[in-house]
């Protein structure tokens, strides 16, 4: 599921921090789902003193303390949930006018696991065996039930107890595994675990010693208590998921004390921001965590940083006229899988389209001295892969360069020097139901055919380059009215100019209705511009001849030009675009080294020419 995150509220966080739900408020407002998984610890607290009732404790063999859910004590452990945890998380929400469903677990069999062993205990100085512990484990949930109410509603929040269905009792689990379990089992990209520390501490006893980043098979001996588990939890959704885990606090999401769990061993510098980009899932219109990420990433006195108006991530380097802009985008299309490394090079969702080529932009700002009359600006788009192109549109109106780079995979050898535009229809047809054998009765679904069919030939008049597919076909039959939708694409060459919708007729009379979704022209640079010379200097230094390719596919760039005529633009970064999109994107480290170096050269050799005029 597209857009989910997976957050672990503890109890002291819930109760006596509400300033937590404001924040889950602004991310639904960003259009992510959230499914809030809550602790009760505080809550059964405050229930049992309620009762006037003792709580009761297991001493574990190794010296850990924790609660005795008894077959007596687990009604009142599910009484706290839903009559303390639960009422003020739906009391806080809707503070903020959000639609909730939350429940405990095992209501409804939403979650569904087995009671535990029997566990070994030490009573006044002696082991036992308790056998009516009623604590158990993560076996399952209905995932259809749960991602049809994450699209229904804002926020979905479960927690303990879930249901034993072979027992057919409920049976408290820990709510930090419950949340590692469902992020993995509903595909969550974000897993959160919020708590009362700034994060994992190095000194237990320094708020401020926030370990930031935990790598595999890592040893934590400073690892005590109740956090003992949330790491448990994190290393095993780290194991079996594909989601970025962090722990956060005190009581927040936003504060900078975060301690990040990576599968990946320590690299070195070279590839340390590569391969953290490519395990921070930022599916288009799900951004923001890698923006914000890669915003307290770079920490230097002479790079500006701030996520724009748009969401893009945007650097600056130098302050002087002459501005050279490194544009690439740090959204992907769906499907995600577990990023691995070999001894080659890294696989992953995104490495090749196009988080590769933005790094290799990011690294320009260490690399790369800026001559005083000189800015450098690398910003990272957002919704590049989908038709708003909503970042690319807030660039083009807000910002200005002379030149610009596109971060696109172009292979270590090539220069794009342009693309083909888009022209994106959405053609829908309606009739009233009728008889197949009614005199001159066409259905819907031929009608879409020969008017995709006819409009098909009528760009071709236009463009006889072009490339068109008929996409995303759908037919409904509703209240007797028959519908049939089509999305046509179409690749326009830059010979088709500028204007070239305004040419083509799509009125095809009161049944059918036809809108136009995109209509981006093509570009094609020009080769005797500084930005090429300096391209070609840089390959030169590097010991390589220069191909120049034109694309078929659409790029930011198009989008730039339909203002920014002016501009010189090309499109360079390492990878095999026929990789984009699938799922076998990979990217060798050998390419990521030679681009590096020609793109460094590059800019050397543009601001050299840029500082002589």
């Amino acid at each position: 599921m597209n857009n989910l995150n997976v957050i672990k509220l503890g109890s002291s966080t819930i109760l006596e921090h509400p300033s937590i739900f404001e924040e889950i408020y602004n991310l639904t407002k960003k259009g992510e789902k959230i499914l809030l998984i809550a602790g009760g610890a505080e809550g059964i607290k405050k229930k049992y003193e309620k009762i006037n009732r003792k709580m009761p404790f297991l001493t574990l063999v190794n010296g850990d303390e924790v609660r005795y859910c008894s077959p007596e004590e687990m009604p009142i452990i599910r009484s706290a949930y839903n009559e303390i945890i639960l009422d003020t998380v739906i009391n806080n929400l809707k503070k903020y006018n959000l639609s909730i469903f939350a429940q405990c677990g095992g209501e409804n069999n939403i979650v569904i696991g087995e009671k535990g062993n029997p566990i070994k205990v030490i009573e006044n100085g002696k082991k036992i065996i308790i056998r009516d512990s009623f604590f158990g484990n993560f076996k399952g949930c209905n995932k259809e039930f749960l991602i049809s109410n994450l699209e229904k509603f804002d926020v979905v929040c479960i927690c303990p107890p879930i249901k034993d269905l072979e027992l057919n009792e409920f049976i408290n689990i820990d709510a930090d595994m419950l949340a590692a379990h469902l992020s993995t089992e509903l595909g969550a990209q974000h897993l959160r675990f919020v708590t009362s520390t700034a994060g994992l501490l190095k000194d237990t006893e320094d708020k401020f010693s926030t370990i930031p980043d935990i790598y595999l098979d890592e040893t934590l001996p400073m690892v005590k208590g109740r956090m003992k588990q949330k790491v448990r939890a994190a290393n095993w959704a780290l194991e079996n998921g594909i989601c970025d885990i962090y722990i956060s606090g005190p009581h927040t999401l936003e504060g900078k004390g975060k301690t990040r769990f990576w599968n990946m061993e320590l690299s070195s510098k070279e590839f340390d921001l590569i391969n953290k980009v490519v395990r921070i899932p930022s599916i288009s219109k799900d951004e923001y965590e890698l923006a914000d990420f890669l915003k307290n990433y770079i920490n230097s006195p002479l790079v500006q940083s701030n996520i724009d108006g748009a969401g893009n991530i945007v650097f600056i380097k130098g302050n002087g006229s002459k501005k050279l802009m490194l544009l690439g985008h740090i959204d992907t299309v769906p499907y995600l899988w577990k990023v691995h490394n070999d001894e080659n090079g890294i696989s992953g969702r995104g490495v090749v389209d196009a988080k590769g080529c933005f790094v290799n932009f990011v690294h320009m700002l260490e690399d790369v001295e800026v001559p005083k009359n000189c800015s450098l600006i690398v910003i990272g788009a957002v919704e590049e892969e989908v038709s708003s192109s909503k970042g690319a549109y807030f660039i083009r109106d807000n910002y200005k360069a002379d030149a610009v780079i596109i971060g696109e995979p172009s292979g270590e050898d090539n220069l794009t020097l342009g693309y083909y535009g888009l022209f994106k229809l959405k053609i829908t047809v309606s009739k009233l139901q009728e008889h197949t054998t009614a005199k001159d009765s066409i259905g819907v679904v031929d009608q879409l055919i020969k008017i995709t069919n006819d409009i098909r030939k009528n760009v071709e008049n236009i463009d006889s380059k072009c490339l068109s597919s008929l996409i995303n076909v759908k037919y409904m039959n509703e209240d007797g009215v028959m519908t049939a939708i089509g999305i046509l694409n179409f690749r326009m060459s830059p010979d088709a100019g500028k204007d070239y919708a305004s040419k083509i007729n799509l009125n095809y009379g009161k049944n059918a209705d036809i809108q136009i979704l995109r209509a981006t022209p093509g570009f094609e640079n020009r080769r005797n511009c500084n930005l090429v010379k300096a391209f070609v200097r840089g390959f030169n230094k590097d010991g390589k001849r220069i191909h120049y390719l034109k694309k078929r596919g659409t790029s930011d760039m198009n989008t730039l030009a339909t203002k920014w005529f002016d501009t010189p633009m090309v499109a360079y970064g390492p990878g095999d675009s026929s990789l984009d999109h699938t799922d076998k994107e990979y990217l060798l480290t050998d390419e990521i080294r030679t681009t590096r170096r020609i793109l460094k050269n590059t800019i050397i050799e543009w601001f050299k020419m840029e500082e002589g005029d």
